[in-house]
């Protein structure tokens, strides 16, 4: 069962993360005109979220599939990953979700339900 949630997190977070970067044409377009240094800032910064996602449930999943979900690297792989999705998770909270723009504001959702999967399966 851990390894179910552990897959299940990883696959889950790594797809909101391939999620987050494809849009990010039309979500720098979205912000109007910007200068151009302005537009990479947003573009590298959107793109940095979702590469972070990415590796974190490339990274969780890797573990539990190369060590097996009850050894100790899975462990503090899968611990350690939700910590972070936990702040990532704060971060959007206090930030994105306080948009009108419904996926920013299910974000943190996302990376909370991550991250629980992982804290489940390392207890």
């Amino acid at each position: 069962m851990d390894t179910v949630l552990l897959f299940t997190g990883s696959i889950g977070i790594f797809a909101w993360g391939v999620a987050h970067i494809i849009p990010t044409p039309a979500i720098v377009r979205g912000f109007g005109p910007l200068s151009p240094d302005n537009r990479r800032i947003i573009t590298m910064e959107w793109v940095a979220e979702g590469l972070a996602l990415c590796f974190i449930g490339v990274l969780v999943f890797t573990a539990a599939a190369r060590f097996g979900s009850d050894s100790q690297t899975a462990v503090f792989v899968g611990r350690f990953g939700a910590g972070m999705l936990l702040a990532m998770a704060l971060l959007s909270a206090l930030t994105g979700a306080r948009t009108s723009i419904l996926p920013m504001r299910l974000c943190p959702f996302v990376k909370s339900l991550a991250a629980v999967l992982f804290l489940i399966a390392t207890l």
